[in-house]
């Protein structure tokens, strides 16, 4: 009879190991990696929203304005498609954002899908929810806009 050595056989375990281990490993970090990229395009598009709105001609345009700053922050990141709700608002006089002595709030969200989700488990991929706030002054020195 013939005793089989282990000799060779560390190769292999370790291949099987590092799979193993390595492909959980790299699907969390491409997980992360897009979250952290979604969270940075909120972030600046809720800056660049506000920073629109209050420098904006007149408070017609403003709005308009604002969508327009926060899309294209999103598309610098590369997230063209992705879902943006924003959400503006002002104090101490909602009708009038643009008088002396108003702030100008953005509240963006939006949703980041699971990476390499296979469609055939359902429509609805699993998503982590990142938002992003922002204010900016309209200034106290500065004149009324209609």
């Amino acid at each position: 009879m013939r005793r089989r050595t282990e000799q060779g056989t560390a190769i292999v375990e370790f291949s099987w190991l590092a799979i193993l281990l390595l492909v959980p490993l790299v699907y969390i970090v491409l997980g992360v990696l897009d979250t952290q990229r979604t969270a940075f395009a909120a972030t600046t598009a809720a800056r660049s929203a506000t920073r629109a709105f209050v420098t904006s001609p007149d408070e017609a345009s403003a709005p308009a304005r604002a969508r327009a700053a926060a899309r294209l922050a999103f598309a610098d990141q590369g997230l063209d498609q992705a879902p943006l709700d924003l959400r503006l608002h002002c104090t101490p006089q909602p009708s009038n954002c643009l008088s002396p002595g108003s702030v100008v709030f953005a509240e963006v969200r939006s949703s980041v899908r699971l990476p390499l989700f296979p469609a055939a488990l359902g429509h609805q991929a699993p998503a982590v929810a990142v938002d992003a706030s922002h204010q900016s002054p309209y200034g106290t020195f500065r004149e009324d806009r209609p």
